[in-house]
């Protein structure tokens, strides 16, 4: 039971105290500040002059899709329409045994209001399908082939959850929005195999480890999918804890059920404390940027659409109700403020109908909140998980977003600060690869609400600002508290189990906007083994 001795910087315990010591032992905390420096170490890890913290955790991902988007084809950071097809072509170059080149994930914001046609990919690859999913996963842009090998065409009508861009003449142009009309694409395509699952997720957790982040929840997980997880975890290529949100489909919940329940005993039979599979996923609606997000009012530029749910309403409240008769944790995604407040509705109802009981629904995102629905979260227990990268003025925003919602609204994007005044629990998610997942990152918007040029100067919406110890502690103890798990991790004090992040510099004390640029992630521990630097892996992304 070998003790290790973390000291020389500063420790920031997540109980409102610094310290100058701590030790670890049998993986987990034994003793902090005097009392560490007083035991005898069998191992000393020196801190120099950085600071040590409870390790960060994710509340809100798709570890999958990440890995998957850095097998390639690599289209995110391309700048132009151009470079993307470039980038495509030269992937059907290196892969002439494709059958199918799906990829992700491109920015929306190249091409005015985001709709891109198919005869750009067709110029790089008229033989073979390709599709490609925007930034924000919920709408894919496809060549020709694609449309043709999924019996697409100008007769293919739009549905409640899916909808297609369409050229004058009526002829499909190449982009397709929500679930059925991006699931008409995507389901054509071969499944991935197990072995290339297996491999992203290796990728995906690795890259977690070295973000100093070891929980992670994955908010989008198939039926087909539990069994790479598992295959995973038996494989040791899991560098993290992974809890599955299984999604739930409006189309066949019922039957759902008895898969929910199969799963998580799978899982359950591993023993395997990096992998659980306790919650459900729901989508309420789907992102402003398309306008499928649910809102309370019209859209300003189109009275005549106030997005698109997801579910029918009291197919919702039962779906809901089942799931937490059997308790799992409801995980739901909801953006617009119609979306939230069906969300906090539903979470109000199986309160009533299922009793009280210790549930930790989460609402994700909560992009636009209605300021009468702000104390409805303490009041019904909800977690708000948002993603601070997302609280600044960029691209997206000024050239979609603001003009999709107006002025009044975009004042209520974000409420972070005042979630927190109002007594609701707080975690933080990133959407990777929506958005960056290391919390380094994160952290800096979180504090000032200014994007990297220091815009708008004192922060967008200021009175949503957190303190460096409110933002650490969303990243630390909200996510562990939304992971059941704040018994044991989320603080360093005695006892708890020794999930440790070292970084190189105390990011309190330095200006926020160079957190990302000029600190990093020294060391990760979980459960007191480090997991990074590793020492026989070296694929993280």
């Amino acid at each position: 039971m070998t003790r290790t001795l973390f000291h020389n910087g500063t420790i920031w315990t997540g109980t409102g105290s610094t310290v100058s010591a701590l030790t670890t032992r049998n993986g987990r905390i034994e003793a902090v500040g005097a009392e560490a420096l007083a035991r005898t170490a069998d191992a000393i890890v020196d801190l120099e002059g950085g600071l040590l913290l409870p390790a960060f955790g994710d509340g809100h991902c798709h570890p999958d899709h990440a890995g998957f988007e850095a097998m390639g084809p690599r289209v995110r950071e391309c700048g132009s329409v151009e470079e993307i097809v470039e980038e495509v072509r030269r992937y059907a170059l290196a892969h002439p045994d494709a059958e199918w080149i799906v990829g992700a994930s491109y920015d929306s914001t190249l091409v005015p209001g985001g709709v891109f046609d198919a005869r750009w990919l067709d110029a790089a690859v008229p033989d073979r399908p390709v599709v490609l999913r925007a930034w924000d996963y919920h709408t894919v842009w496809c060549n020709t082939e694609a449309m043709r090998r999924a019996g697409l065409s100008a007769s293919t009508p739009d549905t409640a959850r899916g909808t297609y861009a369409r050229r004058a003449d009526g002829e499909l142009l190449g982009t397709m929005y929500e679930w059925d009309a991006v699931d008409a694409v995507l389901g054509a395509a071969p499944a991935r195999t197990t072995g290339d699952l297996v491999r992203a997720l290796r990728l995906a957790t690795e890259s977690y480890a070295a973000a100093g982040v070891t929980w992670i929840q994955d908010a989008w997980v198939e039926h087909r999918s539990v069994m790479a997880y598992i295959e995973a975890a038996r494989q040791g290529a899991l560098a993290t804890r992974v809890n599955l949100g299984l999604r739930a489909d409006p189309a066949r919940w019922r039957d759902q059920l008895a898969e929910f329940a199969a799963d998580r005993d799978r899982v359950r039979a591993l023993h395997d404390d990096r992998l659980t599979a306790n919650t459900v996923k729901f989508f309420m609606d789907g992102i402003l940027e398309n306008r499928t997000a649910s809102l309370l009012d019209p859209y300003s530029d189109d009275p005549c659409a106030r997005g698109m749910p997801i579910w029918p309403y009291e197919e919702l409240l039962e779906a809901f109700t089942a799931v937490d008769a059997m308790g799992l944790q409801a995980h739901l995604h909801a953006i617009g403020d119609g979306g939230v407040r069906t969300a906090l509705d539903a979470v109000e109802h199986v309160i009533r109908v299922n009793g009280p009981r210790d549930r930790r629904p989460v609402i994700a995102h909560v992009q636009v909140l209605d300021e009468a629905d702000l104390p409805r979260f303490a009041e019904l227990g909800v977690i708000a998980n948002l993603q601070p990268l997302w609280a600044r003025i960029d691209a997206a925003m000024t050239e979609l977003t603001f003009p999709r919602i107006g002025a009044e609204r975009a004042r209520r994007q974000y409420l972070i600060g005042s979630l927190l005044r109002a007594g609701a629990r707080v975690a933080f998610g990133s959407d990777w690869p929506v958005s960056d997942h290391r919390p380094l990152a994160g952290l800096p918007v979180a504090v000032t609400r200014e994007n990297a040029e220091r815009e708008p100067a004192g922060g967008w919406l200021p009175e949503e600002r957190l303190t460096f110890d409110d933002a650490l502690s969303a990243y630390t103890a909200g996510v562990a508290y939304q992971a059941f798990a704040e018994e044991d991790r989320g603080v360093l004090a005695p006892g708890k189990v020794a999930d440790l992040v070292w970084l190189d510099a105390d990011v309190r004390r330095m200006d926020p906007h160079d957190i990302a640029l000029r600190s990093a992630v020294r060391g990760t521990w979980m459960a007191g083994t480090r997991i990074h630097p590793p020492s026989d892996r070296s694929s993280a992304l």
